[in-house]
């Protein structure tokens, strides 16, 4: 090669070299409607893990329990984790909230909490596991929407637990966001935050750290209102490029429930991720919050369940495949048998839904992932106390719902082996 030539190649791979993530290993890709990992098919069977930065802020202790819990789902083969970045603030007066905010007011941080992030994503590091961080969130149990309103002098939040609380009231409130400047400005100033940030402990800047996965808008972004979806869709696009144009490593998706989080309106959910800056799909699944089922009749409901499932799942798959994007079915849970919630009770039924649900990935190739609500790792449920109390361990059940619900616990032998033989077949 003339000498000439040589320099304007070694130019251009210097360049190459110098592009955000182009000479970095260990990243999950977007290729087509499937991710990859060096060069390899990437799938996965994850859980979702929204208190697992809190835990290494929780003395030696909260560490010990994070270090346990995280050596024994790398056990199980589960390496994808689905993790809440930080929670907002503590002016209003959910007592089931996460009470240890990273925001604690807009713009101000508490650098405990972010330590505890960098812990969690310093330990996953060194076991090859992946993480999927979600910013904000849209229910109030993490301060979320909610919060940046009160920030900026609306009325105190509707709450779940008031006894006057009206479920459309809750809905009119929260889409007020999407038209308050000030509100989105601090979301924005949040995620610079974030993406800002240089982990304390493996001094990797986050944007060169191949732990995370992908960032996620938010937990079920929805537009709670007819007349506030295109102010929605707007501010889910804004927020997507503003990722987008601070990292060029990771993946960015919505942390979307699906069209169940719009009246069922398929086009807004089309549309939110048709946006170039959105990698992949996501949906949730919820079948007793959405009536597939009455009261604790879960047995009888069963054959509903699953069918409605697979239809949902279906009628997402096919706009993943006219997007040309993978799917990744990110929440999806059922309470433990009778609804009861001690450990010694059974889940033949959430076992069944699980490998029903697992099974649909052989059908349907687009399905890129799962993570399933939710891991509650060591932590027990309190005898003859229904709702978290502060100074309880966070399982995966927030505060406000049943403690053991939902949670998969290490010691549910039987749902790990649904989850273990549905992990060999994508293997």
């Amino acid at each position: 090669m003339p000498i000439a030539l040589m320099k304007h190649f070694l130019l251009f791979l210097f360049f190459l070299l110098a592009l955000p993530g182009f000479s970095q290993s260990g990243f999950v890709r977007r290729q087509g409607t499937g991710f990859t990992l060096q060069g390899k098919p990437y799938r996965y069977i994850g859980v979702n893990y929204w208190y697992g930065g809190l835990l290494a802020t929780q003395g030696k202790a909260g560490k010990a329990r994070l270090i346990k819990e995280l050596d024994f789902l790398k056990k199980q083969g589960v390496t994808n984790l689905r993790v809440m970045v930080g929670a907002e603030g503590l002016n209003h007066g959910y007592k089931y909230r996460v009470p240890q905010p990273l925001q604690t007011e807009p713009g101000k941080f508490d650098e405990n909490m972010a330590v505890g992030l960098d812990y969690l994503l310093a330990e996953l590091d060194k076991r090859n596991m992946k993480a999927v961080l979600h910013f904000t969130n849209t229910w109030e149990w993490s301060g979320g929407l909610t919060q940046y309103l009160e920030w900026n002098g609306y009325p105190a939040t509707p709450l779940p637990k008031d006894p006057d609380f009206v479920w459309n009231k809750f809905q009119e409130y929260v889409a007020q966001f999407f038209t308050c400047e000030p509100c989105k400005q601090q979301v924005d100033t949040y995620i610079r935050y974030v993406l800002a940030r240089t982990n304390t402990i493996t001094k990797k800047p986050y944007l060169q750290d191949p732990a995370i996965m992908a960032w996620e808008i938010m937990n079920e972004p929805r537009p709670m209102t007819l007349a506030a979806t295109p102010a929605f869709e707007n501010w889910m696009r804004h927020t997507s490029a503003l990722i987008k144009s601070l990292d060029k490593s990771h993946l960015v998706t919505t942390g979307s429930e699906g069209d169940a989080a719009s009246d069922r309106k398929m086009d807004v959910f089309e549309r939110v991720h048709s946006d170039p800056n959105i990698d992949y799909l996501t949906i949730h699944i919820w079948p007793k919050n959405w009536g597939w089922f009455r009261d604790t009749a879960t047995a009888k409901g069963m054959p509903v369940v699953i069918a409605k499932a697979k239809a949902y799942v279906d009628s997402h798959v096919a706009v993943a495949q006219k997007l040309g994007k993978p799917l990744v079915i990110e929440e999806f849970g059922l309470p433990r048998d009778g609804q009861v919630f001690t450990l010694s009770s059974s889940t033949k039924m959430r076992d069944e839904y699980f490998a029903a649900l697992f099974g649909m990935m052989k059908d349907h190739p687009i399905i890129a992932g799962y993570n399933f609500w939710a891991f509650g790792g060591t932590a027990r449920p309190v005898p003859g106390q229904v709702f978290w109390k502060k100074g309880d361990a966070y399982m995966g059940d927030p505060g406000g719902e049943e403690q053991g619900l939902n949670s998969v616990f290490d010691a549910d032998k039987s749902t790990w082996a649904v989850i273990g033989k549905c992990l060999k077949t994508i293997k």
